[in-house]
């Protein structure tokens, strides 16, 4: 874990390309347990009746805490730098889709 760190305790992080493409995803489904978030991303493409997940993040409830609060910060500043987001009354996409939230 050493070589991770500099001198001054920063973190190395290392990005493959393949992980630095992406990966595009217009809905995400979220469930919970007492130890786990479950983040599951998923693309739904207009007219096709199936989709797939295409990423699973399992995170801790402190570290979905800190995701939430990162989030926030991040979207304030998206919007003090580019106006308000739009936020649909209504979502375009059902939201029976998938698992219900009991773990």
């Amino acid at each position: 874990m050493e070589e991770n760190q500099h001198k001054d305790g920063q973190l190395n992080i290392e990005l493959d390309q393949e992980i630095a493409e992406g990966t595009y995803s217009n809905l995400a489904i979220i469930n919970h347990s007492i130890s786990e978030f479950i983040v599951d991303f998923i693309n739904i493409m207009p007219g096709v009746p199936k989709a797939r997940v295409k990423s699973r993040i399992i995170l801790t409830p402190q570290h979905a805490k800190r995701l939430a609060k990162a989030l926030a910060d991040n979207v304030r500043k998206f919007e003090q730098a580019n106006g308000e987001i739009k936020d649909y009354e209504q979502s375009p996409i059902p939201m029976n889709f998938g698992p219900t939230g009991q773990a």
